[in-house]
């Protein structure tokens, strides 16, 4: 009985190593390999993205494949972050129009963030500390298993500048659910998408008063968030309560 036990045991260990080995491999070739590639074989890709007209034009090579396209790129920026979305964004906005376009970017953004979270959950903590770094990793999951999670996360998506890409990692190896994050993330993006569709449409069309319009709204928006966030974190406390709820 004995014997078979440790022969039992032999084979859990190596079925443990099997799967820290392909843990690392795919976490390799998502966050570095893809990069890799895109940098080495898509040179000529990523010099034809200088300015937002670029990214129009090599969006319109695909006619109506460009959908698709551009919802793989917003999930491309989500997880890996090599790819600057509010361009892309831009651009979408004089594409498909306000609407379609929000659409579009709203499908990207959920994916995205469902891809890096759940990546996250199966490859746990300590292959994101390889790659991330300990301590800011850290940093990001001590904060969203704190009492204020909800808010923190609804916050660092709405308020810009804030740097975002690793939150979605974070709540993955945190003890904040799945359902409320993807709620609190696409609902904190929502303004900044919002403005870069409407910028780009505008840019796009030369209407300059409009752009200008959406700026000062938008500058106005980023005052009041950072004057009245004590207010605001009262009102969120109040309604994560419910979103929380099993």
């Amino acid at each position: 009985m004995g014997i078979e036990n440790i022969k039992q045991e032999k084979k859990n260990n190596v079925k443990r190593l099997f799967i820290s080995i392909l843990k690392v491999a795919v976490l390799l070739a998502i966050v570095i390999g893809i990069p890799l590639y895109i940098f080495f074989c898509q040179k000529d890709l990523l010099a034809s993205f200088k300015d937002y007209h670029d990214v129009v034009a090599f969006l319109q090579r695909y006619e109506t494949e460009s959908i698709f396209v551009y919802i793989g790129l917003q999930v491309l920026q989500i997880v890996i972050s090599v790819i600057p979305g509010q361009v892309f964004q831009m651009a979408a906005g004089f594409l498909y129009g306000f609407w379609a376009a929000l659409l579009y970017a709203m499908i990207g953004a959920i994916i995205g963030t469902a891809i890096s979270y759940y990546l996250a959950k199966i490859l746990g903590r300590d292959f994101l500390h390889l790659f991330f770094g300990e301590e800011k990793m850290s940093y990001y999951v001590a904060r969203l298993n704190s009492k204020q999670a909800y808010t923190i996360v609804f916050l660092l998506y709405l308020i810009p500048g804030i740097p975002k890409d690793m939150v979605s990692y974070a709540a993955g190896v945190s003890e904040m659910r799945f359902k409320p994050f993807l709620l609190l993330s696409v609902v904190g993006r929502l303004p900044g998408m919002i403005g870069c569709l409407l910028m780009g449409m505008f840019l796009y069309q030369e209407n300059y008063i409009a752009l200008g319009v959406v700026s000062v709204i938008a500058v106005i928006a980023f005052l009041l968030c950072i004057l009245f966030r004590k207010k605001i974190n009262s009102y969120l406390d109040h309604i994560y309560a419910r979103i929380s709820k099993k």
